[in-house]
């Protein structure tokens, strides 16, 4: 099959491209594809276009997108359409049972608790191959072992993604997942990050969640305008707060991390360390619904 790349933005700046390319003939025979790349709702009308127009014989069009509203135009088209097929993939992280399965699967039935909240926390923030590969390291690490997997082998084989961690420690905090907050935190330390730098992206997590959260058009909309724009584990963890935090609460969260802040950078001889888990344990949890995460 021969496949013609069309990326969104030419699209947007001359709707008649797509069409013309459904339409376009080659020299050599054989089925043909468009590729719309990167579409978004403003090219609904010439998508619908290219669809009410295409005959036996024209090219398939295949389009892919970002995050797109349930209810935009682009998701409306392709899912009340006859003839045309809509696939939704969601790119959110396993769960504590679908970590133990796939550990189960690889063989580790033995892990310590400590070891295995390491994991799950690695699983928040790591894409879904780089997981698998540290699942079949550690399997490999255990073979003939005796005794359970530990925490302490979890942090020799796993990658050294500072990144990564920072990404999973806001994520726990932001879905009230206390417990993962200390081991992370202190992985993070241990590479070299320092508590003002920690805070200071908690701050800034925060601030982004409370404006998707109060993003007249919903959070979607409030993602969408986010500047710089911000994808990933930590678009997912907004996406997961906004639906979440109850407005009173983000901004909560924001004067505890300011005064966090604030102290951290003052003159007074504070544990940093000390002060920085125990503030971002607080922020974790904050209650909702009578319960605590």
């Amino acid at each position: 099959m021969r496949i013609e790349r069309l990326g969104g933005a030419e699209a947007r700046r001359d709707p008649a491209l797509l069409l013309d390319a459904v339409k376009a003939t080659g020299f050599f025979p054989g089925p043909r594809a468009v590729l719309l790349e990167e579409a978004t709702d403003g090219l609904a009308p010439a998508v619908a276009a290219a669809l009410d127009a295409w005959a036996e014989g024209d090219a398939r069009i295949v389009a892919t997108g970002g995050s797109l509203a349930a209810k935009g135009a682009l998701r409306k088209l392709f899912e009340g359409r006859r003839g045309v097929v809509a696939i939704t993939l969601y790119d959110d992280p396993p769960t504590a049972g679908d970590l133990r399965d796939q550990l189960r699967e690889a063989g580790l039935s033995a892990v310590e608790p400590a070891a295995f909240e390491d994991l799950l926390a690695l699983s928040q923030a790591l894409p879904v191959g780089e997981l698998r590969g540290l699942v079949e390291r550690l399997a490999l690490h255990q073979a003939g072992e005796a005794g359970s997997l530990d925490a302490a082998t979890v942090a020799a084989l796993a990658p050294q993604d500072g990144e990564a961690d920072l990404d999973a420690l806001l994520a726990a905090v932001s879905d009230r997942q206390g417990a993962r907050v200390p081991p992370l935190l202190r992985r993070i330390v241990a590479q070299g990050t320092g508590p003002v730098a920690v805070a200071i992206q908690a701050l800034r997590h925060f601030r982004a969640l409370l404006a998707v959260r109060c993003d007249p058009g919903g959070p979607a909309s409030g993602l969408a305008a986010l500047r710089p724009p911000v994808g990933g584990a930590r678009r997912l963890a907004l996406q997961r707060g906004a639906e979440a935090w109850p407005r009173e609460q983000v901004e909560a969260a924001l004067r505890e991390l300011v005064s966090l802040d604030l102290a951290l950078r003052s003159s007074a001889a504070v544990p940093q360390g000390a002060l920085l888990e125990r503030t971002l344990l607080r922020v974790a949890g904050t209650e909702r619904g009578g319960q605590r995460g």
